[in-house]
């Protein structure tokens, strides 16, 4: 059977895709990039670039598929990402039908009663647009989903690990039934092997209801941090989405639709799932662990950018999803040229622009007992993945077009700085790029602190980099 995991560079996406290879399916996977994807690392996956806003690429990744998983949302697009899931879902509903796929399956939410917010009205029309065709549709309904890299739980877990106390409005106490990753998985196998596959919705959840104020305690109490809620009756969720936009690192408007749903308990009736399914369905306790002991073994392949814990110290503890801040410019210079501007970075030419700030924050890693001042390049112009960059290590290069470095930096988290040149036809734009993982308030804090030097040195750095890449071929 070949199964089509469509988005899946998701979150779900990221444990579904070797999931279902090493249950024997012959899998493709999509995404809008395939960059993306080939960093996974997967073996044995077909990889094809697909953009459901663009009819005309999904012909080839629907091609012999006899099963199609739709896991694509535009949450965090901005305020119209309800038009955009509708038009994507239409896109789709009707490629799949010409292509003859048997089988669609929606991951979507639970939903309540007469739905007010834009986020779950927006899963809820996705499925009926699937369901215009004469394709099958199963969709299945989940709440939170408990595993590294769900929006929900990285929301929780920032908000445990960041703030010692919680100022919280009432609606923390919405009760709901969240789901072990491993549980929804499973599902997903079983429901590609349906034989006969109808338009049907299932609503699926784990064995308890739980509040997320109880999720939180649980996972207080886990990881043995000091935590207290004060419940607050008159934040709206408007205000809640301002400080979530600080202390998480989560999209913001992911987040902020999160929030919206705090409103409402919801409980899935997974009574016709679990008979279609017979699973040993798992508590929160117990995925928790688990959730942890894949991270502590590093059993999740991701991009870095997604949350691949080697670039958090191998420490859960730490934000599975960073915050950032970039600039960029633009040159008529080469993509080569520019990137051997780029991997001189940090040799005899120093750092560019505003090299005193770079030299202070090297000096208090010193004083910290950092690697800073007592390592030595490889090679002045020259990089490949492991070298040393002063106190930065290369973690991936993509000749003329990718270069990633990893702080080495003493620090209350982990730092990653990446240098992307693109090709824009006439001219190319370089973009540097900071992110970090925040651990603890510290390293919120440090975040906070070091920002406005991110936002004033990287439009000079990009410049500078384009502006010598331009007078090395003029030469």
């Amino acid at each position: 059977m070949k199964v089509l995991v469509f988005g899946a560079s998701s979150y779900i996406g990221t444990y579904l895709v070797p999931t279902l290879a090493k249950q024997g399916f012959d899998v493709r996977a999509s995404a809008r990039h395939r960059r993306v994807l080939y960093a996974r690392g997967w073996e044995n996956i077909d990889i094809v670039r697909a953009d459901a806003f663009k009819p005309e690429t999904l012909a080839t990744a629907l091609d012999g598929i006899d099963v199609a998983i739709y896991l694509v949302h535009s949450m965090a697009a901005g305020k119209h990402f309800d038009k955009l899931d509708n038009l994507a879902a239409r896109n789709f509903a009707v490629a799949a039908e010409d292509a003859g796929v048997k089988h669609i399956i929606y991951l979507g939410s639970m939903v309540p009663k007469n739905p007010t917010s834009k986020h779950f009205i927006s899963r809820q029309q996705t499925g009926e647009y699937l369901r215009h065709t004469d394709v099958p549709v199963t969709e299945l309904r989940a709440g939170i989903v408990i595993g590294p890299g769900s929006a929900a739980f990285e929301v929780m877990r920032d908000l445990v690990n960041h703030l010692p106390i919680l100022f919280t409005p009432k609606w923390v106490y919405s009760k709901t039934k969240p789901i072990a990753i491993d549980n929804l998985l499973d599902y997903f196998v079983a429901l590609i092997q349906l034989p006969n596959p109808k338009d049907h919705i299932y609503e699926v959840g784990g064995p308890e209801v739980l509040s997320y104020e109880q999720m939180m305690t649980e996972y207080a109490k886990f990881t043995k941090r000091k935590f207290r809620l004060i419940k607050i009756p008159l934040l709206t969720p408007k205000i809640v989405s301002y400080w979530l936009r600080v202390v998480t690192s989560v999209s913001t408007n992911i987040a902020k639709s999160l929030i919206e749903g705090l409103k409402h308990d919801l409980i899935a009736d997974d009574r016709e799932i679990k008979a279609l399914v017979p699973l040993t369905l798992k508590p929160f306790q117990q995925a928790l662990a688990d959730s942890f002991a894949v991270e502590k073994n590093n059993a999740k392949v991701a991009h870095w950018v997604d949350g691949s814990i080697s670039c958090r110290d191998y420490d859960p503890s730490y934000s599975y999803y960073a915050k950032s801040t970039s600039d960029a410019s633009t040159s008529k210079a080469s993509t080569q040229a520019i990137f051997d501007q780029v991997k001189a970075f940090g040799g005899q030419h120093g750092y560019y622009y505003a090299d005193f700030l770079w030299y202070m924050r090297r000096a208090l890693d010193w004083v910290c007992g950092g690697p800073s001042f007592r390592r030595k390049r490889r090679h002045p112009t020259d990089v490949r993945v492991g070298d040393v960059v002063d106190s930065w290590r290369v973690i991936a290069v993509e000749p003329a077009n990718v270069l990633t470095l990893k702080m080495e930096m003493k620090g209350p988290g982990s730092g990653v700085l990446e240098f992307i040149i693109r090709d824009k036809g006439d001219h190319r734009v370089v973009r540097a790029t900071a992110y970090w993982h925040p651990a603890g308030p510290a390293g919120l804090f440090y975040w906070y602190v070091c920002l406005p030097a991110h936002l004033f040195l990287f439009k000079g750095l990009t410049q500078q980099i384009a502006k010598r890449a331009e007078q090395s071929e003029s030469l």
